[in-house]
């Protein structure tokens, strides 16, 4: 019997739980409520908690808190999805809990799934039950209950933990109204889940899962390809600096601006971490050591890297620093502010992402319901916007709280996420922005520009479901209105008259059509044609969207 887990068995347990998911992530996509081929929640948790994995690996923590600080910190930067940002909420929690702790036993491991669920909990505005949420409560309660009996037993408490889970999957489908319509579990649940499986796996010795496929790590920036005439300042230098006073850094901000460029300054409670282009690095160790001990060190001659590779040589350079503060190195250039407001919009087709652009859209991530951008990828557009205030229309509402994670992060400048759940609601806002409006108008009168708009969309049916009183058919085609059934057929025309013969688009003063790339110019003039003999009154326009999975995105005002 394991009595106590140590830092190098929790780190090999969460690499095993990537893993885990990573290979059943597409039964967890396939719990979807919708027969829709847009099921996404197993590949977000698993990108979501494959971050941490790759981290772990590089790092090596030694303690408990050091492996769970770690991996707090990289499952907050790659969340991707509602289910991702609150898989990253319970971890870190848990990483509170056992902050301290080089080891922790079974009634350690109970409170530090306590604290997970607390937090999660607490960043929810509306928690729902018979979701992650639910069984993550439940299962924490009996750890909590597991820990009173055996409390030096970590296996035996997390296998209570999971067993109480499963039970309360089971009853998801009965306690959701949509998971009961759709009879499936929730598929946040699951995930979960499979994750603490994993993890036990791990801490009983079961080989990690034949097919785990490796960790893509992003390239960071490669500072060695500057060419040396654009090399302002010789020194690439990164240094970590562990805190021994409350002393702010403005002072020290100024120095660094002073003695070079490319200046990126990242802070937590603990210590901060500075990257900045000079040519005296050692000016800038000597006054970082005002504000505490130094702890690392990084110091790389770019001239001689860039003569390196002009000539074809191998270029000589230091491993990267690897600290929780990964993600503020040489990589993230913060933009100064030069206007008032800027925008950053969620949108996938290359035909909206220009309809937002064309609109003053400063960054437009590429990204929609198959594909949720992570936290980080959302802070690098807004770290690239230079405005004072950066409004962010994450245009789907599974990405609304990985954006939402982004407004603590930001700096220098204030982050406004306007809860967008569909492109058209995104366009409709972004037409309504007053560059000279104060913020509160602004954000008055975009929220009621999402209010005003009806989004339809057309798909078709990736698996045979009996849904809401429809017996759909693998290959249907599907109409949702506001992401709710409205009908499906076998042919495309039929379902299209019948979205242009309701209603909202009745009613509709303004019409627009977006096709998918996998809509041809033809057929949609004939799509425009339709809807223009069905609403006489309404002014139409169709845009290619060059959107994926969705045949036509259609909004009404």
């Amino acid at each position: 019997m394991r009595e106590r887990i140590d830092g190098a068995s929790l780190a090999q347990a969460l690499i095993h739980a990537a893993a885990s998911i990573n290979l059943q992530k597409q039964q967890i996509n396939e719990l979807n409520v919708f027969p829709v081929p847009d099921g996404d929640t197993g590949t977000n948790m698993s990108l979501t908690i494959s971050t941490a994995a790759t981290e772990l690996k590089k790092k090596q923590p030694r303690t408990v808190g050091e492996v769970a600080a770690t991996n707090a910190s990289a499952l907050l930067r790659g969340a991707r999805g509602n289910s991702g940002v609150i898989l990253s909420l319970l971890f870190r929690g848990f990483s509170k809990a056992v902050k301290d702790k080089d080891t922790i036993d079974g009634r350690d491991l109970a409170i530090a799934l306590d604290f997970g669920v607390a937090a999660a909990y607490k960043a929810v505005m509306k928690p729902a039950e018979g979701t992650i949420l639910t069984v993550s409560r439940l299962a924490a309660a009996r750890a909590a209950d597991a820990a009173r009996k055996n409390p030096n037993d970590p296996e035996a408490v997390l296998e209570a933990a999971i067993q109480e889970g499963l039970v309360a999957l089971e009853h998801t489908t009965e306690m959701n109204p949509v998971l009961k319509k759709a009879g499936v579990v929730d598929a946040g649940g699951k995930g979960f889940l499979v994750i603490l499986q994993g993890m036990l796996d791990s801490l009983r010795g079961v080989p990690l899962p034949d097919g785990a496929e490796d960790v893509k790590t992003e390239t960071k920036t490669d500072y060695a390809a500057i060419a040396a005439e654009e090399i302002t300042f010789t020194f690439d230098t990164v240094f970590i600096v562990r805190k021994t006073s409350n002393k702010g850094l403005e002072s020290f901000e100024a120095y660094l601006n002073s003695i070079g460029d490319s200046l990126v300054i990242g802070e937590d409670d603990d210590c901060f971490k500075v990257h900045v282009h000079t040519d005296i690095p050692g000016a800038a160790l000597t006054e970082a050591q005002k504000y505490g001990t130094l702890e690392l060190a990084k110091i790389e001659n770019m001239r001689t890297q860039a003569e390196d590779l002009a000539a074809g040589r191998h270029i000589q350079s230091t491993d990267d620093l690897e600290d929780d503060h990964d993600h503020q190195d040489g990589g993230r250039k913060i933009a100064a502010p030069e206007k008032k407001y800027g925008v950053v919009a969620v949108a996938a087709g290359d035909g909206l992402a220009a309809v937002f652009r064309d609109l003053g859209a400063d960054g437009v991530i590429s990204g929609g319901q198959t594909m949720n951008p992570s936290t980080d990828d959302i802070m690098k557009e807004i770290d690239a916007t230079p405005a004072e205030i950066v409004f962010v229309l994450p245009n789907n509402g599974n990405i609304i709280m990985a954006a939402q994670q982004c407004v603590p992060l930001a700096e220098g400048k204030k982050v406004v996420v306007l809860p967008t759940k569909t492109v058209p609601q995104g366009i409709s806002a972004l037409m309504v922005m007053d560059p000279e409006a104060e913020e509160e108008a602004n954000v008055a009168a975009m929220t009621e520009a999402i209010g005003n708009v009806h989004t339809s969309e057309i798909t078709y049916a990736a698996r045979d479901s009996d849904f809401d009183g429809f017996a759909i058919k693998r290959g249907d085609y599907l109409a949702l209105t506001e992401h709710q059934l409205f009908g499906t057929d076998r042919k495309l025309e039929k379902l299209l008259r019948r979205l242009a013969e309701d209603e909202n688009q009745q009613n509709a003063e303004f019409i627009n059509i977006f096709y998918g790339e996998d809509v041809s110019e033809k057929d949609a003039q004939k799509a425009l044609e339709l809807f223009t003999e069905c609403c006489p009154n309404a002014e139409i326009t169709l845009l290619s969207g060059g959107q994926p999975v969705y045949y036509y995105m259609i909004s009404a005002e």
